[in-house]
Parts: C-alpha cells; sequence; structure tokens
C-alpha cells in the first residue's frame, strides 16, 4: 500500500512510498482502511526533528476516519463494515492513569499513532485497544463531519475543560487555528458568555467573527492586548485563558490576559523550553493547566456534531489525494493565507 514516511535521513523527512499492509497483532486491534485524514501540526513537529520520542520509518498521521475491515478476537464494540472516528490516544482503558481518564499517560499508550506506531498517512491502519480508540459513527454523522473528532475538536474542548468555566464567563482564546477555534466552539457550549478571539492573523479572526464563534477578534500587531481585555472586564482580566498558539510571547500573553484566580489552559506544544515568571506574577494566585489532550469524550463530541450543536465543516479548506500527500505537507507548513486544515481523501466517499 501506498504510505507517507517519517525519514529524518533524508531532504524534507518524508517520502512517499509502499509498505506493507498493516496486520492484526493483537487480540485487541482492529484494521481500518482509511477514507479520509488531515495533517496536524504535531506532524510537522515531528517532520522538524522536536519530537524525540518518533520512531524513525514511522508512517505519519493519527487524525482519521474510516472502515473497519478486521477486528481481533477480543475486539467486542466493533464489527466489519463499522465507519469510524480514530482517537489520537492510544490508550489500553485500564492502568491507574486511564481509569481516571488521563488516558494522554496511559502506561501501554498516548501519543502512538504516528509517531511511535504506523499512523493514518496510509491506506490501511492498524489500531491497538480497537474498543477505546475508535468511535463508531451513527446514521446522520458523515466522514468529513467527524473527521477532527479525536484531535482537534478533543484538543479544543480539553483547553475549555480545564478552564472551569462558569456560565457567563469571558473566555480569551490565543490562537484562531483550528485548534483556537475548536476552543472557542466547545468555550460556548460550556457556558461562555464572551469569547475573545486573540491572533495575527486577519483571516482567521475574520473566520472567528463571520461564523460567530468569537465576541471579540483582536490582533495584537494592531492594539495593546491586556489594555482591550481589560476593558470588556471592568478592568479584571479574563476569566480563561485557552493558550493554543504556541510561542513565547503568546505563553506571556496568556497569564498576563488572565485575572488573578483564573485559570490559564495551555494546550499548545512549544519547540523550546519557557520560564514561568513567579516572582511577576505573584499575587495574581493563577492555576496553570497544560499538556496533551486526555480525548476522552470522543462519543459526547460526535453526539453533539450529530444534534448541530457544533460542527467542524468550517475548517476543510484544502483537498488532496494520497498520491500528492508530499504537497499537500508543503502546503500545510508554509500555512498560506485562509489555511486551516488540509484533508487527504484516500478512497471515493459515498457517506
Amino acid at each position: 500500500m501506498k504510505a507517507l514516511v517519517y525519514d529524518k535521513n533524508i531532504e524534507g523527512s518524508i517520502k512517499l512510498c509502499e509498505r506493507e499492509m498493516p496486520e492484526i497483532t493483537d487480540p485487541k486491534d482492529a484494521i481500518v482502511k482509511v477514507t479520509l485524514s488531515t495533517i496536524c501540526t504535531s506532524d510537522l513537529h515531528i517532520k522538524k526533528g522536536f519530537v524525540p520520542r518518533a520512531n524513525n520509518n514511522v508512517i505519519l498521521g493519527h487524525e482519521f476516519v474510516g472502515e473497519v475491515v478486521a477486528v481481533g478476537e477480543e475486539v467486542k464494540k466493533l464489527s466489519v463494515g463499522d465507519r469510524v472516528s480514530a482517537n489520537c490516544e492510544t490508550f489500553c482503558g485500564e492502568c491507574y492513569f486511564c481509569k481516571r481518564g488521563f488516558i494522554n499517560n496511559c502506561i501501554k499508550g498516548g501519543w502512538e499513532l504516528g509517531c511511535r506506531i504506523d499512523g493514518c498517512q496510509a491506506e490501511y491502519v492498524r489500531v491497538p485497544y480497537a474498543d477505546n480508540g475508535l468511535t463508531k459513527l451513527p446514521d446522520g454523522v458523515s466522514y468529513e463531519e467527524a473527521l477532527f473528532v479525536g484531535d482537534i475538536l478533543s484538543s479544543g474542548y480539553f483547553g475549555a475543560e480545564m478552564c472551569d468555566i462558569q456560565k457567563g464567563d469571558v473566555v480569551a482564546v490565543i490562537g484562531s487555528g483550528p485548534v483556537g477555534l475548536c476552543a472557542m466552539m466547545c468555550a460556548k457550549y460550556l457556558g461562555a458568555g464572551t469569547i475573545i478571539a486573540i491572533d495575527i492573523d486577519e483571516t482567521r479572526l475574520k473566520i472567528a467573527r463571520e461564523n460567530r464563534l468569537a465576541d471579540y477578534v483582536f490582533n495584537p500587531c494592531r492594539c495593546n492586548i491586556e489594555e482591550e481585555v481589560k476593558k470588556l472586564t471592568e478592568n479584571r482580566g479574563a476569566d480563561g485563558v485557552i493558550e493554543c498558539a504556541g510561542t513565547g510571547e503568546t505563553f506571556e500573553m496568556s497569564w498576563k490576559i488572565a485575572r488573578p484566580n483564573a485559570v490559564v489552559g495551555v494546550v499548545a506544544m512549544y519547540e523550546e523550553n519557557l520560564t514561568l515568571p513567579l516572582p511577576e506574577m505573584y499575587g495574581k494566585n493563577l492555576t496553570f493547566k497544560t499538556g496533551g489532550v486526555d480525548a476522552v469524550h470522543c462519543e459526547k463530541l460526535v453526539n453533539l456534531i450529530k444534534e448541530k450543536k457544533i460542527s467542524t465543516d468550517i475548517l476543510i479548506t484544502q483537498r488532496f489525494k494520497l498520491s500528492e500527500i508530499q504537497e499537500a505537507y508543503k502546503l500545510f507548513e508554509q500555512k498560506p493565507d485562509g489555511c486551516l486544515k488540509v484533508v487527504i481523501e484516500k478512497t471515493t466517499i459515498t457517506t
């Protein structure tokens, strides 16, 4: 089968090549025929060498939907022919962390697909612990609608949930890319009264505003963000801040625009270590929550999509075939105006 492989020893670090079809190696496995996949920024972190735990020659990708074509004998919830969306995390469901909902730190999993084991930028993929890692799609939810459930939509929900949002809260979202837009959707669903979108990309701010995901949009290149947030909050600051951008400047902004006793939820992945300036922020009594997404709400998110309470339709901006995937990665890395999520089509879509 065709697959996109990470190879740190070649120019560009990725190649489209032939690989063996995956097989069931554990009774909890399932094999999925990939219908649609997408490119995640974390793929680019691997490509650039910023993820030391990534295995060389691994097939990239972890965000996909498709059809189950084989199941191991211990798979109970899924059958051949089921349409499914994938969780970006691999988790056993039985260890100390899994039982507490901390699946990102599963002792037998975590971020495995497309990092430690072969991922979805191929025609077929093996999914360990399939009953946990795959969510069956109900009638009325298309592949496209469910494509982002297991990663960026879960990440947006994770960020919003970290902020302990109370009804009517003012929530600032730094970064209006795909994860930031999902965070806005989820913050609104969880009860935020006012959502502030912050980005240096005017096109993305326009998307947030025109799709009514944000009540206010600000570009830090054009205004003083701290002052603008204080104007909207009787000089307090935001009740919750979701950091989705991932730079040193946005990390600093996140705690500066938060009110005292607020929660800062950091969803972004950084490419270098950052310093937490405790003396400077002393007295604000902030709570920081950060880390890889615990994507434990996939079934709930699918149902919210079915009920039309959340929609990620606006996120798909470019489409490529698997044969064009290297071009797709190049475009996604360049981030031209208006680019949000690039979809890789593997087969003819009928549902």
